[in-house]
């Protein structure tokens, strides 16, 4: 982003109860007064409510409920998510620039976002359906110190983060293994891992989230709307979607640096009371093999754990998983 304008949001944003004057951006941002207020049109035109008073100066009185670098910088409170932003109205796939971003070197913390996708990529080859204005479409770069070994433990903590934040929107979420957060039985939010990694250094991780959030019903794609739903569906709600999102940055830090300080065990027992039907019979397909048994959670490395009608544990690093009804 603008470095200028960065600092220019921050300062408005340390005064938002006052009125800031034209000679002191000038001044702070080293720039003409001239182009500090061409930095204020630019970003009027994002939508935000700037009041501009003569020998006062200007002050914010309303940001705008859009997407935008501009808007996604204001009030952001993190260290290291989102502090470089790539945004576009609309891509093809965030995970799909975000994987050649990181490619060419793009650091730790990158987050690739859209309004809209046009090819929005889910697990196993899926597409996602992400129009515009409804969700929120976004891929983090993460460079980590820990082994390839770890990488899909990613997946479940950043499941942890995303449900932390509605548990405490006071939204019942909860995570189906490996990779869905779920809300009241339907599938809300999907994860996808992606990973460039050399026998045991990790080059890079993109992390993709996809979230439906404000879609009415008759917005959601026919063919899944028997198993997907947006929270504005469950709640009634017109949520705001950057403020969301800067909570989920700042909880995918805190889990992020929870699991990187103290290991994978204190997400796992977390995990486990986000999860969605444990004790519940499912249906498992594997590469080789479907079977039905009883879900039990998840292992110490993350794996799913499965219980036999004899008694025994099964543990499957990947299957597919399908709930039988009672």
């Amino acid at each position: 982003m603008n470095t200028t304008r960065n600092r220019l949001i921050r300062i408005l944003q340390e005064h938002e109860t006052t009125h800031v004057s034209g000679q002191y951006l000038s001044a702070q941002l080293g720039i003409s007064r001239a182009a500090v207020w061409k930095h204020m049109k630019a970003l009027e035109a994002d939508g935000y409510d700037i009041d501009a008073v003569p020998r006062k100066g200007y002050q914010v009185r309303r940001s705008p409920d859009k997407l935008s670098k501009n808007t996604l910088n204001w009030q952001l409170d993190t260290k290291w998510i989102g502090r470089k932003i790539v945004f576009e109205e609309e891509l093809d796939s965030t995970q799909a620039l975000a994987k050649t971003l990181a490619d060419q070197g793009a650091v730790h913390g990158t987050v690739v976002i859209a309004d809209q996708q046009t090819n929005g990529k889910g697990t196993k080859g899926r597409s996602w359906h992400s129009p515009s204005g409804t969700g929120i479409w976004m891929s983090l770069i993460i460079r980590p110190e820990f082994g390839p070994r770890e990488a899909a433990q990613l997946t479940l903590a950043a499941a942890v983060a995303i449900a932390r934040v509605f548990r405490k929107l006071e939204i019942n979420a909860n995570i189906k293994w490996p990779n869905d957060i779920y809300l009241n039985g339907k599938k809300l939010a999907g994860i996808l891992t992606e990973m460039q990694a050399e026998q045991d250094y990790i080059q890079h991780i993109v992390l993709g989230i996809g979230i439906n959030i404000n879609q009415a019903a008759s917005e959601v794609a026919p063919d899944i709307r028997n198993k997907a739903t947006s929270l504005h569906i469950e709640t009634g709600k017109v949520w705001k979607r950057q403020e969301l999102i800067h909570l989920i940055w700042k909880e995918l830090e805190e889990v992020y640096a929870l699991y990187t300080q103290s290991g994978f065990h204190v997400i796992r027992d977390e995990w486990m009371q986000f999860a969605f039907r444990i004790g519940h019979r499912v249906i498992a397909t594997t590469p080789t093999a479907v079977m039905e048994a009883i879900f039990k959670g998840i292992g110490e490395d993350g794996e799913l754990l499965l219980e036999n009608d004899d008694g025994t544990l099964v543990h499957l690093y990947s299957a597919e998983l399908e709930w039988k009804e009672k």
